[in-house]
């Protein structure tokens, strides 16, 4: 059997040493499934140009302006990977970041900038849904929230449209850190009842900044790349788990 389950060792975050009191809290199915590589591996403009293959996809999709490429950094530990434009609406592409060779992190374009053409935006809207309805799609959609805000109505469509299409999504409220007291609580009931939440259940909030919310992000994250059939082993305590999780080949 397998020791105990380790937080995955994200270089640029432990290295900073930042949060380890916070990340030491919490574990993770993958004991061993540590962040050793990353990179840009495509920007398509074209449903042609997604990657194809059995990899599991992890897609993050928000207003623009909303933190993704923050988000996107803190979680794979790689300051800069994931850039943002100074000029949010000339972002026309989705952004594939392959993560240990086993793992899609997908960027897609920020919507609702209010200085793009229509054209531009019924370019990116069918763009995102040939990804989305494709049969390689999202295994699970990020829906970021900016958490200083009330939900916008295409937040409301975008919701529901990935409700209706039948994709594992999940909301996450990000910058949490910029409200504290009063705000804070109100913005986390706000987001409870838009997500019609038991009472008494908090929703999943981020910040980017000083971690918070990070490790239960990974949790979600975890729980879907563990059951996906290519990336899950079929024994959790043999050489080919112990393979799967650290990218390579079983041994005898």
């Amino acid at each position: 059997m397998t020791g105990p389950a380790k937080f995955p060792r994200h270089p640029g975050l432990f290295a900073a040493g930042r949060f380890p009191k916070l990340l030491a809290q919490d574990r993770l199915a993958h004991p061993d499934m540590n962040i050793s590589a990353r990179r840009l591996h495509i920007s398509a403009t074209r449903p042609e140009d997604f990657p194809r293959g059995p990899r599991p996809h992890i897609a993050f999709m928000g207003r623009s302006n909303v933190g993704k490429s923050s988000l996107l950094n803190i979680l794979l530990g790689a300051k800069g990977l994931a850039r943002t434009s100074k000029d949010p609406g000339r972002t026309r592409a989705l952004n594939f970041f392959l993560v240990n060779d086993r793992i899609f992190f997908v960027d897609l374009p920020g919507f609702g900038y209010a200085k793009i053409s229509a054209k531009i935006r019924q370019q990116w809207k069918g763009l995102v849904e040939a990804y989305l309805t494709r049969s390689e799609g999202p295994d699970l959609a990020l829906h970021l929230v900016d958490s200083r805000h009330e939900p916008t109505e295409m937040d409301d469509e975008l919701r529901e449209w990935l409700q209706v299409a039948g994709i594992r999504h999940q909301v996450v409220l990000t910058k949490i850190d910029k409200l504290s007291g009063r705000d804070r609580a109100s913005s986390m009931k706000r987001a409870a009842q838009w997500l019609g939440l038991p009472e008494g259940t908090s929703p999943l909030a981020v910040s980017s900044t000083t971690g918070q919310g990070i490790p239960a992000l990974w949790r979600v994250i975890d729980d879907v790349l563990s059951t996906h059939q290519n990336f899950r082993p079929e024994r959790a305590d043999g050489p080919a788990a112990r393979a799967a999780t650290q990218g390579g080949r079983p041994t005898p």
